[in-house]
């Protein structure tokens, strides 16, 4: 069909609100003209209607935070709809279930977009830990709640998890981290008096590795109080980064060290004078002493430690050699 515009049905300015409306009438008109089919709504159908199909969902789901807040003590119209207030409107689904557009699904085989997942989430979880979530480096990676959370189903005492814990949910997708906890020397997360929380916000951050704080010395002191100072004699390496001699999640080493003693001092302790420049030499450890050698303090113990045992930083006036 073929329209002709004419003195009466002349094109108004494109510019005007009033000419906008009147080319949407104009084609509105068009589409009944021409019996187009007009796209009927989804309308709420309620909670009941999807429980005859969903049975098995429903009972994971009745034993959830959301499920009890919703049907006990909901704060709105929208959260009184239950199952509808997160996956939308299900008349059209309920009619055409093959349709995966009609409604909203967090499954990735599913195929609901990124973020219309995300956004039916952020409609009620805003603010407070989730302010940095845009940009951030799980956002980046196309990471949607669902992947670390499930609604549906208490696995978890607390969160909404999809693991039951905090740790086992962040190594799922950290295999590394879960490798450097099972050292030696590591950070007691697997014996549950720490989580993965207590120093990374996994919803975003203004630091790279999604730290709590702005630097990694201020997340270490929080905890370690002693080393945070004001200090009269300072251990250059320690005010720079904590990570220059620690690692943060586990080691072969003693102290979480990045590298045993006296190796790691000697990175950047090698003097001309004083000290010999190398510290370390076969016949001065302890089982050389068995053989007739001479042990060296040095290398035995807590090596350069036997003697500058305030390694982190002193407040004793004569502390200059972090000896006291």
């Amino acid at each position: 069909m073929v329209m002709k515009w004419t003195r009466a049905f002349a094109p108004p300015a494109f510019g005007s609100v009033r000419g906008l409306r009147v080319l949407l009438g104009a084609a509105l008109a068009l589409l009944v003209a021409t019996g187009a089919p007009a796209q009927t709504a989804a309308t709420f159908i309620g909670e009941k209607a999807c429980i005859d199909c969903h049975g098995q969902e429903n009972r994971h789901f009745t034993d959830t935070v959301h499920a009890k807040a919703f049907r006990a003590n909901p704060r709105n119209d929208r959260e009184r709809q239950v199952c509808e207030s997160c996956h939308g409107p299900g008349s059209l689904h309920a009619k055409k279930t093959a349709d995966r557009t009609l409604i909203i699904s967090f499954t990735k085989k599913w195929g609901t977009p990124l973020a219309q997942q995300n956004e039916a989430c952020h409609s009620c979880h805003q603010g407070g830990n989730r302010l940095h979530w845009p940009g951030s480096v799980h956002a980046g990676q196309q990471l949607g709640c669902a992947d670390c959370h499930n609604p549906m189903a208490r696995v978890s005492f607390t969160g909404s998890l999809a693991k039951p814990t905090i740790n086992e949910t962040c190594m799922t997708c950290h295999p590394q981290q879960r490798n450097e906890f099972s050292k030696r020397s590591h950070m007691p997360l697997l014996e549950g008096k720490m989580s993965c929380v207590d120093c990374h916000n996994p919803h975003g951050s203004a630091t790279k590795p999604l730290l709590k704080a702005e630097s990694v010395n201020t997340v270490c002191t929080s905890c370690h109080a002693e080393k945070r100072g004001p200090l009269l004699w300072e251990h250059a390496p320690v005010r720079e980064s904590c990570m220059n001699c620690h690692s943060p999640h586990g080691s072969n080493h003693d102290k979480l060290l990045v590298s045993a003693r006296p190796q790691l001092c000697q990175q950047c302790h090698s003097p001309s004078v004083g000290h010999p420049g190398q510290f370390f030499r076969a016949d001065q450890t302890a089982a050389a002493a068995l053989v007739g050698g001479v042990p060296s303090q040095r290398t035995i113990g807590r090596s350069c430690q036997n003697c500058h045992s305030m390694i982190h930083g002193s407040n004793h006036p004569a502390g200059a050699r972090l000896q006291r």
